[in-house]
């Protein structure tokens, strides 16, 4: 099964973005904006992981999650990857309590519960709200959204995700661990 782990947001703070976004969607050509349902902080990305591994996974984010405070962040700044200029995803990005520590720690889950597919590259949290399959300009699109600042929110607890692909991706929730004792 193909899991991650993340943080998902409150509703009214992902509405704040849709309405942000909204005079957008559609307007960009190539840009494909995913589902809401979808919108959440990855901070591990595990891959296709065997069913037998699910338990201890799920006992080491627990632990790894206990470990962290809650995080006080808000939605600020969008941009691209691999750049604004020749971007093939759009998104924004995170302000406040930084989420580094607690991206390795449920990395580091990952890798000892084994997942071996546990993506290693450097964490940039962001959440993700469209996709393209060339690179595209997005600085104009980047710029008429640069006076964004979203609400204040604690994020209090880490989620394993199942993906299931295809024609319309789905997420599963596996299970929410509270960060803090």
């Amino acid at each position: 099964m193909r899991l991650f782990a993340a943080l998902v947001p409150p509703e009214s703070v992902l509405d704040e973005i849709s309405h942000a976004i909204a005079p957008h969607v559609g307007q960009v050509p190539g840009l494909r904006w995913p589902d809401r349902a979808t919108w959440h902080i990855t901070l591990a990305f595990y891959g296709d992981v065997p069913d037998h591994v699910l338990p201890d996974l799920e006992v080491r984010l627990a632990r790894a999650a206990g470990r962290h405070d809650p995080l006080d962040v808000s939605f600020s700044g969008f941009g691209g990857f691999s750049s604004v200029r020749r971007a093939r995803v759009f998104w924004i990005g995170m302000a406040g309590d930084p989420m580094n520590r607690l991206a390795d720690s449920v990395r580091a889950a990952g890798r000892r519960a084994g997942a071996v597919q546990t993506d290693e590259k450097r964490f940039h949290p962001h959440l993700t709200l469209g996709r393209a399959r060339s690179e595209t300009d997005l600085r104009p699109l980047v710029e008429s959204l640069a006076g964004f600042q979203g609400s204040p929110w604690r994020a209090e607890e880490v989620e394993l995700v199942r993906s299931h692909l295809g024609g319309q991706v789905r997420y599963e929730s596996l299970g929410r661990w509270a960060l803090g004792r």
